[in-house]
């Protein structure tokens, strides 16, 4: 067993979970090393939720106040017909009262910058490479990479998302774990303010949404539409993502011919499946998984407050047990899986709510948001978004 001090990790992927989890393994006296496959952090953008745990990994960090400073001021979910008149609104003030929470919003954007200055000075971080082989033994784990040369660490763990490089590496293909919900969301920022500066401006029609979120200034506009998988899906040909969505937005009325219009002419367009990762397992050997790449809750799912979650668990069980990982790996699924798997059963509720697939869902929904009050839409629409929790670890 290999006994020695201030082990190696290397955590493949810059994001929420491979940052949080940098900078708590650097406080219990890992060596981490981060590799990220852009050349400098990158993000979708879409407004993201920092609640339960997270709150606590947060203010544990010192970050709580930035990101309260960078929090959008969103206050109301407001649907709109074809000609732009509100058939339904849904106060987010409310909803927030009657979860008792503290929690806010930000861009991922903002997210992934704030926790990436808080971790910067605890990882060594190597930007534009990506590992290409990996191979373990029992004391550790050499490492090919695209451009660096090869090196050998102590433990390896894969923070790189749905569609992960580590996973792939160790544990298998991508299609052995990941699982197409029925959705494909798009997301891109737009050069003016948004409809409203504190409403997320929502319009259906039967199996597609497109939004409007105010963030900073700017709107962000958002696709999200019931489709079948698309046999020959590749998460990085943009040509195919603006061919996809304009196929499947073509008719459709209020403001999408001119977002359409946009979308063909942007550069910062993201594109994705909305799916779900499964594994049996969350590590092999001395490799494991976290956050989306280990358990991708998909869109509604509470995916940034999970991954910050994670990586403080993780980081907590390898430092009780630093010279026996396997065991710590054990302990660290076991604890985590308590948050993540209610989550998985997610999407259908929340799909119908926010993408209803017939004229009568939407008219259902619209109906629901007008005619209840306030606090008890606000309860409706947290009831189909969260599933009921089990209690959360503590945060020692």
């Amino acid at each position: 067993m290999n006994t020695k001090t201030n082990p190696t990790v290397l955590i493949s992927g810059a994001g929420i979970a491979g940052t949080t989890l940098a900078y708590w393994l650097a406080r219990h006296g890992f060596r981490p090393t981060i590799v990220e496959r852009a050349a400098g952090l990158r993000s979708s953008g879409n407004p993201v939720d920092v609640r339960g745990p997270a709150v606590e990994v947060a203010e544990r960090m010192g970050v709580m106040p930035r990101l309260r400073q960078a929090a959008t001021q969103v206050t109301a979910m407001s649907f709109v017909n074809g000609s732009g008149r509100q058939v339904g609104r849904v106060n987010m003030r409310a909803l927030r009262r009657a979860s008792d929470s503290r929690e806010v919003e930000v861009t991922r954007t903002d997210l992934a910058e704030i926790l990436y200055e808080a971790s910067q000075d605890s990882a060594e971080v190597l930007f534009g490479d990506t590992m290409t082989a990996l191979s373990q033994d029992g004391d550790g784990v050499d490492v090919t990479f695209e451009k660096a040369a090869p090196r050998r660490f102590d433990l390896v763990i894969g923070a790189d998302g749905l569609h992960s490089t580590t996973r792939r590496l160790a544990f298998g293909p991508e299609s052995d774990f990941v699982r197409h919900m029925g959705l494909y969301v798009a997301t891109m920022p737009l050069d003016g303010p948004a409809d409203s500066l504190q409403d997320v401006v929502i319009h259906n029609a039967p199996g597609r949404m497109v939004s409007l979120h105010p963030v900073h200034g700017r709107a962000l506009a958002a696709f999200i539409f019931r489709h079948p998988a698309v046999a020959d899906f590749n998460h990085r040909d943009l040509a195919q993502h603006k061919r996809i969505i304009a196929d499947a937005y073509a008719d459709d009325g209020w403001r999408v011919p001119e977002l359409l219009d946009r979308a063909r002419a942007a550069e910062d367009l993201w594109f994705d499946s909305v799916s779900q990762v499964r594994l049996d397992s969350w590590a092999n050997g001395r490799i494991a998984l976290l956050g989306d790449a280990a358990s991708s809750v998909s869109l509604f799912g509470d995916g940034s407050t999970l991954a910050m979650a994670g990586a403080h668990t993780l980081a907590e069980e390898l430092a009780a047990t630093p010279t026996d990982p396997h065991t710590a790996f054990a302990r660290y699924e076991t604890r985590h899986r308590t948050l993540v798997d209610p989550r998985q059963g997610n999407v259908a509720t929340a799909a119908a709510l926010m993408v209803p697939a017939t004229r009568a869902g939407v008219a259902a929904r619209n109906m629901a948001t007008r005619l209840w009050p306030t606090v008890a839409a606000a309860s409706w629409v947290r009831s189909r978004l969260t599933p009921p929790r089990k209690p959360a670890p503590a945060i020692a």
